[in-house]
C-alpha cells in the first residue's frame, strides 16, 4: 500500500507506453533533423509542452522550459535572474516552512550577492503569516519564493494573494509548485505570478523531468542559464548569439522521452479532471484525519482540515510520542504499507516545530478510505506496541548484553552500550531490538552508533570487525532469548 507520494506518485500505463514507444518507434534527436524519425522525435516533445501550457493556463507555450526537476528550475531563476538583479542590501523574502530546494539556491545567491534572506513565521495554526509577510515586504525586497502547498504542513498558501500584495511593491515572485500542480488546478495567469515550478515525477509523470514557467517578457530579459547545443541562434569564436524561447535555456539534448511522457501524464490527468482529483482528495482527507484522531498519542502537523477535508492538502505528518518516526515507518512497511520518515527536506521547518523528524502519510487519487483503514489499524497497533511493550524489557535487555559482554565487545564497549541504551528513549531500544532480529539497518541504531563511535572499535580480538551492531550481536545472541524479553512474535 503506497501512502508516500508527495515524495513520488505512481506512473499510469499511459505514461510507461509513451516512454516505451519513443524507443521503439520514434528514437531520434529533436530540432537537428529533417529525416522523419527527428520530426517525430520533436512533434511529440514539442507537443508535450503544448500540453503543460494549457495545463497551467499559460499564456504562451514560450512560458514553458524544460529543466530535470522543480530544483533545478529554481536555481536556473537563482543564477539568471538572481545574479544578474541582486545586490548587496536587497531582500528575499522566503518561509520557514520551505523545501530545501526552494531554500538553498537564495542561500547560495545571498552569500554571492550580499543580499539578505527574511522568513515568513508561521500562525497559531502552523500556516502562513499573512500578516508578518505583509511586515516584511518594503522597498528593499526584490525577490518573494514561496510555497504553494506544504509538504510538511500541508498548508495551501495564499498564492494569489501574496503576489497581488509582493506587486505592490515591483517584487517578483516564484511559486514553487511541486506539491500542487498534482493536486490542484493551476491558473498560472490568475495567480499572476511571475515564476512558477514543478517536478513530473509528482504528477504521474516519469522523473527526470520538471519544468519553469516564466512570463515571457521576464524570460527574454534574462540572460541564458547553460550553456552549449540547442540555446544559440550564431556561433563565433569571440562571442555567439542565443535562440528565442524557450530554447535559450535548453543547453544540449534534453529528457526526449521524459518530456513525451510527462505530456501523457499531462493528458491522463486531465482526462480525469483535476477538479475531480482535488475534490476526491478532500473527502480522503476528511476521512484520513477523522481516523487519525482515534489514535492516542498522535500529533499532526499544520491547519486542521475543515469538516469537507477542505483547508489543507492530503497528507498528513505526525508524531506519537516518544516513538521514532523512522521505527514506526519499519513496523509498516513490515506490514506492506509505505510512508516516509524523516525531515522531509524541510529541516529548518522541523527545528522550529521542535520536532527532529516526522511520519507523513501522503495521499493521491487513486488511494482509498479501505487503504486509510488498514493504515489506520496498523498504525494503531504499531504505536500501542513501541510506547508499551519496550519499557519492560530495557532492563532484561541490560542483562543479556552484559551476559554476552565477553562474546561480544570489550567490557568498555559494552558498558558504553548498555549505559546508553538505558538512557535513550523508547524508540532506539526498540531499534536495538528488532534489528538485532532482523536487519542492521535501523536508522535509530545507526545515530546511537554515530553518537558512540567506540561502539564500533571495540571488537573483541578474532571477532569480525563490528562495523554493525545488530549483525554484531545477532550473530552471537540467540533470538529466542529476545523474543523472551520483548514479545516481539506479532511482527516477526
Amino acid at each position: 500500500m503506497y501512502l508516500d507520494n508527495a515524495a513520488t506518485s505512481q506512473k499510469p500505463i499511459a505514461v510507461l507506453n509513451a516512454i516505451q514507444h519513443y524507443y521503439e518507434h520514434d528514437n531520434a534527436n529533436v530540432h537537428r533533423g529533417v529525416h522523419t524519425l527527428s520530426s517525430r522525435a520533436t512533434d511529440g516533445y514539442e507537443g508535450a509542452r503544448d500540453k503543460i501550457a494549457a495545463f497551467i493556463n499559460a499564456a504562451s507555450r514560450q512560458e514553458i522550459i524544460y529543466t530535470r526537476n522543480a530544483s533545478e528550475a529554481i536555481n536556473l531563476v537563482a543564477y539568471s535572474w538572481g545574479l544578474a538583479n541582486l545586490e548587496r542590501g536587497d531582500e528575499i523574502i522566503l518561509t520557514v516552512m520551505e523545501h530545501h530546494s526552494n531554500l538553498i539556491p537564495w542561500q547560495l545567491i545571498a552569500q554571492r550577492t550580499g543580499a539578505v534572506l527574511k522568513f515568513v513565521e508561521l500562525t497559531k495554526s502552523e500556516e502562513f503569516d499573512f500578516d508578518h509577510f505583509k511586515s516584511l515586504l518594503s522597498d528593499k525586497t526584490k525577490l518573494v519564493a514561496v510555497v504553494h502547498v506544504s509538504n510538511t504542513l500541508s498548508c495551501i498558501n495564499p498564492v494569489k494573494e501574496i503576489c497581488a500584495e509582493a506587486h505592490r511593491y515591483g517584487v517578483r515572485v516564484l511559486i514553487d509548485a511541486s506539491q500542487s500542480v498534482p493536486h490542484l488546478a493551476i491558473n498560472v495567469q490568475d495567480i499572476d505570478c511571475d515564476w512558477l515550478v514543478a517536478t513530473g515525477h509528482k504528477m504521474c509523470g516519469p522523473t527526470g523531468i520538471g519544468f519553469l514557467y516564466g512570463k515571457r517578457d521576464l524570460l527574454r530579459s534574462m540572460p541564458p542559464f547553460l550553456g552549449g547545443g540547442e540555446m544559440i541562434a550564431d556561433v563565433f569564436l569571440d562571442h555567439s548569439t542565443y535562440a528565442d524561447l524557450p530554447h535559450k535555456f535548453e543547453a544540449g539534448t534534453p529528457a526526449i522521452a521524459e518530456a513525451i511522457a510527462l505530456g501523457a501524464a499531462v493528458d491522463y490527468l486531465r482526462a480525469i479532471g483535476m477538479d475531480k482529483i482535488h475534490a476526491y482528495e478532500e473527502e480522503l482527507t476528511a476521512y484520513l484525519f477523522q481516523q487519525l484522531n482515534q489514535v492516542s498519542g498522535i500529533r499532526t502537523y499544520g491547519p486542521k482540515p475543515n469538516a469537507d477535508g477542505s483547508g489543507r492538502a492530503a497528507l498528513a505528518a505526525f508524531t506519537a510520542g516518544e516513538v521514532h518516526p523512522h521505527d514506526l515507518s519499519t513496523i509498516l512497511d513490515q506490514a506492506g504499507i509505505a510512508i516516509r520518515a524523516g525531515h522531509h527536506c524541510t529541516q529548518p521547518l522541523h527545528r522550529h516545530l521542535g520536532a527532529q523528524s516526522t511520519a507523513r502519510a501522503s495521499l493521491y487519487f487513486y488511494n482509498t478510505r479501505e487503504e486509510i483503514d488498514t493504515f489506520i489499524a496498523s498504525l494503531k497497533e504499531a504505536v500501542e506496541f513501541l510506547a508499551t511493550s519496550l519499557v519492560d524489557g530495557v532492563h532484561s535487555i541490560g542483562k543479556i548484553l552484559k551476559k554476552h559482554q565477553q562474546e561480544c565487545w570489550c567490557e568498555r564497549g559494552v558498558n558504553q552500550t548498555f549505559s546508553n541504551v538505558s538512557r535513550t528513549s523508547i524508540q532506539s531500544v526498540y531499534s536495538f531490538v528488532y534489528v538485532t532480529l532482523q536487519s542492521p539497518y535501523s536508522n535509530s541504531l545507526r545515530e546511537m552508533a554515530l553518537q558512540q563511535r567506540e561502539w564500533r572499535s571495540c571488537s573483541a580480538p578474532g571477532k569480525a570487525s563490528d562495523r554493525s551492531i545488530g549483525h554484531s550481536i545477532r550473530q552471537r545472541i540467540k533470538s529466542d532469548e529476545f523474543t523472551a524479553v520483548v514479545n516481539l512474535k506479532r511482527i516477526i
